[in-house]
């Protein structure tokens, strides 16, 4: 009902024009009919609006103006966006894990880097929701320790073979040093509550030594697998979210197994790069104290001030609700999880120019939780996920500018799920072999090379409001950033809204200036209900849930990123190029020219 009225409220502030496209937009009709207290006043005015004014508010087309101006560079675009992760470590060397692997690193130029869950957790390698193993340490019968790292070797050496690098996350805690390691293996289902995955796993070792020692044979093992110079090249962290249940310690505690594990590492390697502290969203508080600690505070491990601290690493997250089965995304929590951060962070001088991971980055919390979860959850197949995640990596850029922060990565947490129902709503980028619309967004800014450009669209919420309270008014958010080099350039567009709706299509005139050539070849990609969308294609199929092997191979081909037509040439006069582009609501446009 707040939301309602919000929108509400936000339809009567607007001119005549603007508050027709309220009424005009099916769902916020739906509100203002059912949801909300309307007076006769304001309801003679609409009814009387559409019989004297029926050709000025029947239009479902906003008119939108975006400027791109290529000589206007500034600093090269870091890839942000090529960092992914997910809980199930054990999907990485499985079928359809080995394909997506595969396409993640083929959609981007620069080496991603791959976080999961689970790297040290006791069990026989059975994946399932939620849930890891790799058996890396036992005890024997007299309490010595025995590493094994046959499993997390197959899972690292996926990686590296295909040219990936791991953001390797030190955890969780082995069964035989757990204080409390039962119960410890969970059989979680989305039906389930969320807290019952928090076992024996969960908890501080009860021998801080032999918890050093486990972490300095691990580096130890990676560097005689891949080289000194290879596992310089990665990141280490230690445990994940341990404001909440995923450490059953204290905050102190948690600093105790911090400085253990990062003396360990350096120990094995000095020139490793180590950090933390992973936190959620909210736990700005609690990372400020982890870094006072690891800058100003005894080391429980050495008896010293101070604790290496390499990187600095939070998450970051958006609250989306459902209203009536109709998903109202949340990506101004996502952002003030950002900003709230990025201020502590910004507070000590000494991190001026240490690398910041965000390392979850999502419109929510949990990827295993699908449509069984909630029905809204479906919004995940579609390319409403698609838009959010353009419009949410934008203002990410905007923050890090704004707070001067070395950025240099935001892990997306979604993977797969395999030998799971077809397009279940999982947050996932492909299921059973079939890429969703939300990778060939990732495919989008693989394309986005070179400087960033000058982009402006008279359509385009500013990052304030955003950040106060999302892209709720009735107008969507339509914005652009782009990228060029000597030979190319390239312009991302969204149409994109916080509720979950299709009605209002841009017609976008964009002008392209600074173009140093005479001529251009010109392709425009699209993601939309008709392009780069297998969950569509699926749905005109039937939804089948046992598909022939003609409809996956025809599922696998629609999945991929698709043109809307093939490419074209253009004379250019004055260094400018005029484009018209029709872009329905919650889809994406890139354009790209190349000379």
């Amino acid at each position: 009902m707040r939301i309602s009225r919000m929108i509400i409220r936000e339809c009567f502030l607007q001119p005549y024009r603007k508050k027709m496209q309220c009424w005009n937009n099916p769902y916020l009709r739906r509100i203002l009919l059912v949801r909300s207290f309307i007076t006769l006043k304001q309801l003679a005015f609409f009814f009387l609006s559409l019989i004297f004014f029926p050709n000025v508010f029947s239009q479902q087309k906003d008119s939108v103006h975006i400027k791109i101006r290529l000589e206007q560079t500034t600093t090269e675009r870091k890839p942000l966006w090529a960092w992914f992760g997910y809980d199930e470590p054990n999907y990485t060397y499985m079928k359809d894990g080995k394909k997506l692997l595969s396409e993640i690193s083929d959609l981007s130029p620069v080496p991603v880097y791959v976080r999961t869950h689970h790297l040290l957790v006791t069990g026989d390698g059975t994946a399932a929701l939620k849930w890891g193993s790799t058996n890396a340490y036992t005890e024997d019968a007299y309490g010595n320790p025995v590493y094994n790292w046959a499993i997390v070797d197959s899972i690292f050496d996926a990686y590296i073979k295909l040219g990936m690098k791991p953001l390797a996350q030190i955890g969780f805690m082995p069964e035989a040093l757990s204080i409390h390691p039962e119960p410890y293996r969970h059989h979680w289902n989305p039906k389930n509550k969320h807290s019952t995955i928090f076992t024996g796993w969960a908890y501080p070792p009860k021998d801080y030594n032999k918890w050093a020692e486990l972490v300095y044979q691990w580096v130890e093992h990676c560097v005689a697998r891949y080289s000194a110079t290879e596992v310089a090249s990665w990141y280490w962290e230690v445990w994940n979210e341990p404001d909440i249940q995923y450490w059953k310690g204290t905050l102190q505690e948690y600093c105790k197994l911090y400085d253990f594990a990062a003396g360990a590492v350096k120990r094995a390697l000095p020139t490793a790069r180590i950090g933390g502290a992973e936190v959620t969203g909210g736990g700005a508080k609690y990372l400020d104290t982890f870094i006072r600690h690891c800058l100003y505070e005894k080391n429980y491990a050495t008896g010293t001030i101070g604790s290496p601290l390499d990187v600095v690493t939070f998450h970051a997250k958006g609250s989306p609700v459902a209203d009536n089965n109709t998903i109202v995304m949340g990506i101004s929590n996502q952002l003030r999880n950002i900003r709230d951060n990025f201020t502590v962070i910004a507070s000590y001088p000494q991190l001026k120019n240490v690398p910041v991971i965000i390392g979850e980055f999502d419109p929510e919390g949990c990827a295993a939780c699908g449509m069984a979860t909630h029905p809204a959850n479906a919004y995940r197949n579609g390319t409403m996920y698609s838009s959010y995640e353009a419009a949410s990596f934008a203002r990410l850029y905007e923050l890090a500018e704004k707070f001067d922060i070395n950025l240099i990565g935001a892990v997306t947490w979604a993977f797969e799920f395999e030998n799971q129902p077809w397009f279940y709503g999982y947050r996932d980028l492909a299921t059973n072999g079939v890429d969703k619309p939300v990778l060939n967004v990732f495919r989008m800014f693989g394309l986005m090379k070179g400087k960033s450009v000058f982009a402006q669209s008279d359509h385009q919420y500013a990052l304030e409001n955003v950040i106060d309270s999302g892209i709720r008014k009735p107008e969507p958010d339509v914005g652009v950033f782009g990228a060029g080099t000597d030979s190319s350039a390239t312009v991302m567009i969204w149409n994109y809204h916080d509720v979950d709706r299709k009605d209002v299509t841009a017609n976008i005139d964009l002008n392209i200036g600074g173009i140093h050539a005479t001529q251009v070849r010109i392709v425009e990609y699209r993601i939309d209900d008709n392009h780069s969308n297998a969950y569509m294609q699926w749905k005109r199929m039937g939804s089948p849930q046992a598909p022939t092997s003609k409809q996956v191979a025809e599922l696998q081909t629609t999945g991929q990123l698709q043109s809307v037509d093939a490419e074209k040439s253009a004379n250019i006069k004055n260094g400018s190029l005029v484009l018209n582009i029709d872009l329905p609501e919650q889809g994406i446009s890139l354009v790209k020219l190349s000379w």
